[in-house]
């Protein structure tokens, strides 16, 4: 069972955009796609580009370093590479939002 740990208000991350948080210790990248956040390591698998500051298209996010593109949903490669970003579970109680690590 994950630990939730507070990473930010509900509003420190707008509808269509990213964040780089920590939580524990880890670097996350927290996405708010339509009103529900998602979150994934923050370390693309490429070549280490920080997805939070990436680009994010519906559910997926474009890393600002090489282009790579992963599902923030899933944590899949939305290129059809096999590789898969680790996915953190999300919740948000009141104001806060938590992710499980």
């Amino acid at each position: 069972m994950p630990e939730f740990v507070p990473v930010a208000k509900v509003t420190d991350v707008a509808p269509g955009t990213g964040k780089t948080l920590s939580a524990s210790g880890k670097e996350i990248a927290l996405f708010n796609v339509g009103g529900k956040f998602h979150a994934i390591d923050n370390t693309c698998l490429h070549r280490g580009g920080p997805l939070g500051d990436g680009t994010l298209e519906g559910t997926v996010v474009t890393c600002p370093w090489h282009g790579w593109q992963w599902d923030v949903t899933t944590g899949a490669n939305a290129m059809g590479m096999p590789q898969k970003m680790a996915c953190y579970e999300v919740k948000v109680e009141g104001d806060q939002v938590l992710v499980g690590i």
